[in-house]
């Protein structure tokens, strides 16, 4: 048996049609979905980026994080860092039981100088130019990115100097093929042409779409703001609707929404390929993301440490396997990102490490264990944590750190709110305390006496918010 993994970048569940979604169209993971099962309740475990690569390939929950300086590196998160030289990847582990593995990405994070997110694959390709990547030299702002940023961005601002550099990376392009997702899906079908019949393989795939900045192809804005339109064109917006007009807040929607589309296509690219060579009838295919993002909930734009909801924390996660048995099944209940690792070895009929600790969750698709994996998990970014169950969702920071200003905790009534759009924690005192007693034993142990992150070491990727 083959295994194809499609992982996305900030591609919020409820974004697609068998998610629900009435307005985006998404038809090539919709008949994915028809044809395989869709699991309605997928949850990061550490987030944002490369914390969920971590626990994806490893299989290994990250949360509570350490924080490890970055050097040359703009972005300073706890667990951030490269793998653990004592992680078992899954490349690692199927390339010694004889697959042929590949990784093709434009995550330019992994690819930085230092991280390893390579390891274990016998091919990768990078694809560069995603986000503030230095593929061209550009250390300072040296067009005019005006039509892109508020007027009252200041002329220092770190944005105009990334959106320089992404419009700089992007200045070949003639088409809508030449956008990232065409680039990476169609380097994932070549390599499966190319390697596919060198039997049993494993080819994960990664695109950074629809993950800001959104700038969707001209036919896919179209689809969702059809009009003329002569305003500023905020593709890299700031962190809340405040700073923007109703017609510009409804052109961002427009881009992220037309990404989706883009995705979707190109991900059909791939899954047709497969259909092309004949092969999946013997291929497990995967899609996922790592998180979602807030788009104009509760006035907040971006996913951010501070924003663990439900709509930046679920993940969208579709498996489409070859026994048609289990087309169009739908699983309810908690499962998490450490558990796709394990469940796919299972579904390979390989072992599963001792360092793994994840758990397999097929037995909810077969119907031998229901209600989930888990009564109540964590999902943790930077200094915040969401402590969630079937019922609610407890938000907090999980450490104070001196000099820093933290939200106040959140507690969102899932039965009444599946949105979590209203905090009731005023009203509910007594559950914010029972489910902060299990984010407190979850951090016996640690160590955080000596654990420091100064208010400078923070990403600059999202003005206007602090992470």
């Amino acid at each position: 048996m083959n295994l194809l993994v499609l992982c996305t970048d900030t591609f919020r569940a409820d974004y697609l049609g068998c998610y629900g979604n009435d307005w985006i169209e998404t038809p090539n993971l919709d008949k994915m979905a028809r044809e395989g099962i869709l699991f309605k309740d997928f949850y990061a475990e550490g987030l944002p980026t490369l914390p969920v690569r971590r626990v994806f390939y490893t299989g290994r929950r990250v949360f509570p994080f350490r924080y490890f300086p970055q050097k040359s590196d703009h972005v300073q998160l706890p667990g951030w860092h490269p793998l653990f030289e004592e992680d078992i990847t899954l490349a690692e582990w199927l390339g010694e039981r004889g697959y042929t593995t590949g990784l093709i990405s434009d995550v330019y994070h992994q690819m930085k100088p230092g991280k390893n997110f390579h390891r274990g694959f016998h091919s990768w390709q990078w694809i560069r130019g995603q986000e503030s990547d230095p593929l061209v030299p550009t250390p300072t702002c040296d067009i005019d990115v005006s039509k892109y940023v508020l007027p009252s961005t200041p002329e220092d601002s770190p944005l105009r100097r990334m959106i320089a550099q992404y419009l700089h990376n992007r200045s070949w392009w003639k088409g809508e093929e030449d956008h990232f997702a065409a680039q990476v899906m169609k380097a994932a079908a070549d390599w499966i042409r190319n390697y596919g019949h060198k039997k049993p393989w494993m080819l994960w795939v990664e695109s950074f779409d629809p993950h800001e900045p959104w700038d969707a192809p001209e036919e896919f804005l179209r689809k969702y703001y059809p009009e003329d339109y002569d305003g500023i064109e905020p593709i890299w917006p700031e962190a809340f609707t405040k700073s923007y007009t109703e017609e510009e807040f409804r052109r961002i929607k427009a881009h992220y929404a037309g990404e989706c589309s883009h995705v979707d296509k190109w991900c059909g690219h791939v899954l047709g390929t497969l259909d092309e060579l004949n092969l999946l009838d013997d291929t497990i295919v995967v899609f996922t993301s790592d998180h979602g993002t807030m788009m104009g909930e509760q006035g907040e734009i971006h996913k951010g440490a501070d924003r663990v909801r439900i709509q930046v924390s679920r993940s969208p996660l579709i498996i489409r396997h070859p026994d048609q048995n289990y087309a169009g099944k739908v699983v309810e209940g908690l499962i998490q990102h450490q558990d796709l690792m394990p469940t796919l070895l299972y579904l390979l009929g390989e072992d599963v490490p001792d360092r793994c600790n994840g758990q397999n969750f097929w037995p909810l698709v077969t119907g031998e264990r229901t209600g989930g994996l888990y009564d109540t998990i964590i999902s943790a970014f930077g200094t915040y944590a969401s402590v969630r169950t079937k019922d609610w969702n407890y938000h907090t920071p999980w450490i104070k750190l001196p000099g820093r200003k933290s939200r106040p905790p959140e507690l969102y009534d899932r039965r009444n709110d599946p949105e979590e759009l209203t905090n009731v924690i005023d009203q509910h005192p007594d559950v914010a305390a029972e489910l902060q007693e299990f984010l407190d034993k979850s951090l016996e142990g640690f160590d955080f006496e000596h654990y420091t992150v100064s208010d400078t070491d923070t990403p600059a990727a999202v003005p206007g918010v602090k992470w």
